[in-house]
């Protein structure tokens, strides 16, 4: 059975940072690639940051050079480092994984960015 969950979102001052993690069980992690997205209220779900199976990442315009995404094979972990973080960054976070056709969901983590 294959799960992924999230974990560290929270509240948190604009300016302010938070870790986000995503451990991951039943599948092959390290050949996954691994990504976040987030959905805010009334708004589709977007696309925040991917990294490939060797390491390449890519993100959202509108989170490049503040939010660090990284993951670890020994600990099937895939982390979302979030810094300078603004109102408009509120949204639940998921995390993917993905292995061509075969793609899972987490179960998603409340980011919440006060002004």
């Amino acid at each position: 059975q294959v799960q992924l969950v999230e974990s560290g979102g929270g509240l948190v001052q604009a300016g302010g940072s938070l870790r986000l993690s995503c451990a991951a069980s039943g599948i092959t992690f390290s050949i996954n690639t691994m990504g976040w997205y987030r959905q805010a209220p009334g708004k589709q779900r977007e696309l925040v940051a991917t990294i490939t199976s060797s390491g390449i990442e890519n993100y959202a315009d509108s989170v490049k050079g503040r939010f660090t995404i990284s993951r670890d094979n020994a600990k099937n972990t895939v982390y979302l480092q979030m810094d300078s973080l603004k109102p408009e960054d509120t949204a639940v976070y998921y995390c993917r994984s993905q292995y061509y056709q075969r793609n899972y969901w987490g179960q998603g983590t409340q980011v919440t960015v006060s002004s």
